[in-house]
């Protein structure tokens, strides 16, 4: 089982960009779907982004137009580009390769520690 760590968060302030990466122990080629999640400080894990090999790429309403999901097979990596970034945004971001992103039970992994993002007004 390919294991995904998340890295890239940093303290950035609002309308700033940041890339957030989640590599994989060894080959993604096998990972169809998978999930970018954050949970803000206080509040419950939500799942922001998704990434499925046959549908194409879904967001939250609330990151849509401003972040976008990638991943590249000869990294073995994912990527979650966040553009235009506000207060709001400020969370540990998680990711996970998921049965279906919506159910956090059916991810394949560990929740590892996340990255955090923190943006300062």
């Amino acid at each position: 089982q390919v294991q995904l760590v998340e890295s890239g968060g940093g303290l950035v302030q609002t309308g700033e960009s940041l890339t957030l990466s989640c590599v994989g122990s060894g080959s993604i080629v096998n990972i169809k779907v998978m999930g970018w999640y954050r949970q803000p400080p206080g509040k419950k894990r939500e799942l922001i982004a998704g990434i499925n090999t046959a549908s194409g790429t879904d967001y939250a309403d609330s990151v849509k137009g401003r972040f976008t999901i990638s991943r590249d097979n000869s990294k073995n990596a994912f990527y979650l580009r966040m553009d235009r970034l506000q207060p709001e945004d400020t969370a540990v971001y998680f990711c996970n390769a998921c049965m279906d992103p919506e159910y956090e039970h059916t991810c394949l992994g560990p929740w590892g520690q996340g990255t955090q993002v923190t943006v300062s007004s």
